[in-house]
């Protein structure tokens, strides 16, 4: 459809249009004449969407010509494919400057577009279908593309040409910095040599110096020393006024000080600036091959540098330089600035220090007196508490005598008691706590005194644990308070510990049971309940004659009670 409009409505081509792909390729006009040559800086995919953009922006043109303006196909064909060869062979005979003017009218002619109709008018075409045009493109395309390819390679092969000859030109040259090394190294290691020599005739003439040098020396290092101990102590002396100075300035000066001290420190550490890192030189070799010559040179570069630096080592002892006073930078130099500026101020405080060291012996003088009379009736209270614990001793005594009768009297009627209450059990239940009585004894025995070795009956064995416990309390009695305190004490102490220790096993024990049990019901089925909840029986009503005999029990024990323990 689109060659059939084309045929029936003849297009004049704009200037525009013809401008669109001179501008995305520059070579376009250059390279006009030949159209299997590839430009180098366009795009052939770029190029057939510009031609598409001029073709359809002719085509809008021409719909809107008028009929007398517009062209035939093959008129429009002719002007394309006409050759200008008649018009272009005159330049060649003109001079340059009729040549550039003929350029100029050349261009005007060939944006005319009448002018091109006029040239292509009589241009035979030959009929061509739409396959041969399509393969004629393809070959063209082909062509080009292995235009493209030839041309890359042969780019790269200059590449790689233009490498290995800059690779070339860099050997050369490093071959002859190389050489020039050489050289350079030779003459160092001569001049090398000739040093050396000339450093050992100064070293033997520095020597006989350096003797007389260190005798100086050391004489005057003694009279420094010297000075020093003297300085000292003159400076001690003025750190001890220094700081009975700041020791009597008022406070309010002293929290200035150390408030300006620390704003110092914050300021010095913000500005303060890292210290510079040491600078690695980064020596690249250029070649593998030149390692082993610029390493040796390196080596004897090094070792010269060593032997100048022992020279002016030497040198420089042999002129000591004059020791400057460099004053310490401390804190103490800051605190330099004292309080006192003027004598009269350190008489004010003096003064202000005698009326508070009279106030304060005032105050001890009250403070004496009053102790004494705390003392006084510290004494007198004291002799009171004395007469009192005597006279409290004397009745604890009597009680305890009295306590000592009821116990023994106590121990009477529990005998009686038991006896009674032995006669009613039987024969085979007294064996049995007789039994029990002498293991308990023997077990006392080993652990007091020993093994029973002499097969000692029980009432041998309590004699003597009576008698060995009779011992115990005769030295306990002799030893100091103190330590039997001390030991009391640290039994408690064991003992609470292991109290302690059994309650927390108890715990424990009672925590893994609950534990056990939980994981028990956690693990049991979990059965619904059916049914009424349990409930426990209501407890019966209490009876009264429950009551006549828990009072007639109660009378029994009163008087039991009081013919037991009455006096």
């Amino acid at each position: 459809m689109a060659s059939q409009t084309d045929s029936q409505q003849p297009r004049k081509p704009s200037a525009e249009s013809e401008q669109d792909p001179d501008s995305a390729c520059p070579a376009f006009l250059n390279e006009r004449r030949n159209p299997f040559k590839i430009p180098q800086d366009c795009d052939i995919f770029v190029l057939r969407d510009i031609e598409r953009e001029r073709k359809k922006k002719e085509q809008n043109e021409q719909k809107k010509l008028k009929i007398h303006e517009k062209v035939t196909y093959a008129a429009r064909v002719n002007a394309k494919f006409g050759s200008p060869q008649k018009v272009e062979e005159e330049p060649k005979e003109d001079s340059e400057a009729e040549h550039q003017a003929n350029i100029k009218k050349l261009s005007a002619l060939k944006s005319d577009p009448s002018w091109k109709v006029k040239v292509t008018r009589d241009r035979q075409i030959e009929k061509e279908t739409l396959n041969d045009y399509i393969n004629k493109k393809r070959e063209m395309f082909i062509l080009q593309y292995s235009l493209t390819m030839k041309k890359d390679e042969m780019r790269k092969l200059d590449e790689v040409a233009a490498a290995e000859e800059m690779k070339l030109e860099k050997a050369e040259q490093y071959l002859e910095e190389d050489a020039a090394m050489f050289d350079e190294f030779l003459k160092e290691n001569d001049k090398n040599s000739v040093e050396a020599m000339r450093i050992a005739e100064q070293e033997t003439k520095l020597k006989l110096e350096k003797v007389a040098e260190i005798k100086k020396v050391t004489t005057q290092m003694m009279a420094v020393k010297n000075d020093i101990v003297k300085f000292e102590e003159t400076l001690k002396d003025y750190q001890v006024y220094r700081d009975f100075l700041i020791k009597v300035s008022p406070k309010e000066w002293k929290e200035e000080r150390e408030r300006k001290k620390k704003e110092s420190k914050m300021s010095q550490d913000k500005f303060e600036e890292p210290p510079p890192k040491p600078s690695i030189p980064s020596a690249t070799l250029r070649r593998h091959g030149s390692k082993s010559n610029i390493q040796s040179s390196q080596e004897i570069r090094t070792v010269t540098l060593g032997v100048k630096s022992l020279l002016d080592r030497r040198k420089s002892s042999a002129h000591p330089p004059t020791r400057e006073s460099e004053p310490e930078w401390s804190d103490s130099d800051e605190e330099q600035e004292l309080y006192f500026t003027e004598p009269k101020q350190l008489l004010d405080i003096y003064t202000e220090l005698e009326e508070q060291n009279l106030s304060l012996i005032l105050n001890s003088q009250e403070t004496e007196e009053a102790v004494e009379e705390i003392k006084q009736a510290m004494a007198t209270a004291q002799l009171k508490m004395n007469c009192e614990t005597d006279f409290l001793k004397q009745q604890l005594n009597m009680l305890n005598e009295a306590v000592a009768k009821e116990e023994s009297r106590a121990a009477e009627l529990e005998l009686k008691a038991k006896m009674f209450s032995f006669s009613q059990s039987t024969i085979e239940d007294q064996d049995k706590m007789l039994e029990a009585l002498d293991q308990k004894v023997g077990e006392v025995y080993r652990a007091c005194i020993g093994e029973n070795e002499a097969n000692m009956s029980t009432l041998q064995m309590l004699t003597s644990i009576e008698n060995y416990l009779e011992d115990l309390f005769e030295n306990l009695e002799k030893l100091p308070r103190e330590k039997v305190e001390l030991a009391q004490r640290n039994k408690e102490k064991e003992r609470r510990m292991r109290v302690r220790e059994e309650r927390l096993m108890e715990e424990k024990l009672h925590q893994e049971e609950r534990i056990h049990r939980a994981m028990i019901r956690s693990q049991a089925e979990h059965q619904k309940k059916t049914g009424r909840k349990l409930v426990y029986r209501s407890k019966p009503p209490l009876m009264k004659e429950l009551e006549k005999q828990n009072q007639i029990t109660t009378d029994k024990e009163k008087e039991e009670n009081e013919y037991y323990f009455s006096m």
